[in-house]
């Protein structure tokens, strides 16, 4: 494998991998508040489709950012109605939550543009252009540090920085602040939270919409940063594969950064070479388009006893009278 080969896995790798660390560290904050997410793929849909639908309605990429959010919010909030409010099964909740943005996105899609559930092709304005840093052109001929920062580290759209930014801005918020304490405890031991006089739903709510927001800028990246266009569950399980690195990661940051680069470089070899001919053995592209997801079964299989979730996680806080 050439440098220059190596180079172009690795930009797809972060292309790749961005929407996953996105919806990881969502479901980090929601997890870590004891409130289980399996929506984060049915969150990151409707925000696929509301934002490329906005955007090419308005021509603006970041109104319909906008818009993604919102409608992840939406669901963020319905999730939390039902499993918080409520006190309903968690894993019940999110289960709807995908199949409602599974039907709901094409049903709309086809109302409005008539394109079996998809939408046009965003141009111009209506999606995120790639960002070319400061002296990028001049460090190009630069050996090797050239390359890596002229095609790996610049021309990358805002959301992919913003992404990387969220990694640090998580662990701070979850271990530097007294809002991150409280959220911890409450994934921990809401009781105690309780006793202390903090709000345990609200505490929880503030999770969820922070997840909601992730996933919403998550989904808004698939649909006008990473292609130009909604297609119809353009999302294809990354919700799931952002739970199964969050396993892998045992709901750490900096960890889940490693995580989700893990399977987006998978995902970018799985597109770099569809058939590998070894001589002795030949690996077909339905196993190189399966390697994703594979990985996931195996990490789940693999992890899901050693790492310790939330205590508190998947059950509903009834106080105490």
């Amino acid at each position: 494998m050439s440098f220059d080969t190596l180079i172009s896995i690795l930009d797809s790798t972060v292309r790749l991998g961005t929407p996953l660390l996105l919806a990881c560290l969502a479901g980090l904050f929601s997890e870590r508040s004891g409130v289980f997410d399996i929506g984060l793929e049915g969150k990151m849909l409707v925000a696929a489709f509301l934002s490329a639908a906005v955007a090419y309605m308005t021509g603006s990429a970041w109104l319909g950012l906008l818009a993604g959010i919102a409608g992840s919010m939406a669901f963020s909030l319905i999730h939390g109605l039902a499993s918080i409010t409520f006190r309903g099964n968690q894993l019940i909740s999110g289960v709807a939550i995908n199949m409602l943005a599974s039907g709901l996105t094409v049903l709309v899609g086809q109302n409005w543009f008539h394109l079996g559930g998809g939408t046009p092709a965003l141009t111009g304005a209506g999606r995120f252009q790639d960002i070319e840093l400061p002296f990028a052109a001049a460090l190009k001929g630069v050996p090797v540090l050239g390359p890596i920062y002229d095609q790996l580290i610049s021309g990358h759209s805002i959301l992919v920085y913003a992404a990387f930014l969220a990694v640090p801005g998580t662990w701070w918020v979850l271990y530097k602040t007294r809002f991150g304490l409280r959220l911890r405890a409450v994934g921990e031991n809401p009781a105690a939270v309780d006793t202390a006089g903090v709000s345990v739903v609200g505490l929880r709510y503030g999770a969820i919409c922070i997840a909601g927001i992730l996933c919403g800028v998550a989904g808004s990246y698939l649909s006008t940063s990473l292609a130009a266009s909604f297609g119809r569950e353009m999302t294809a399980g990354r919700g799931f594969i952002a739970l199964a690195a969050l396993i892998f990661a045992k709901w750490r940051p900096w960890y889940a950064l490693g995580a989700t680069m893990l399977f987006g470089f998978l995902a970018a070899l799985s597109n770099r070479y569809q058939t590998i001919d070894l001589g002795f053995l030949v690996i077909p592209n339905q196993f190189m388009d399966a390697l994703p997801y594979i990985l996931t079964v195996v990490i789940l299989a693999g992890f899901v006893g050693k790492a310790i979730p939330p205590r508190a996680g998947g059950e509903p806080y009834v106080k105490e009278r």
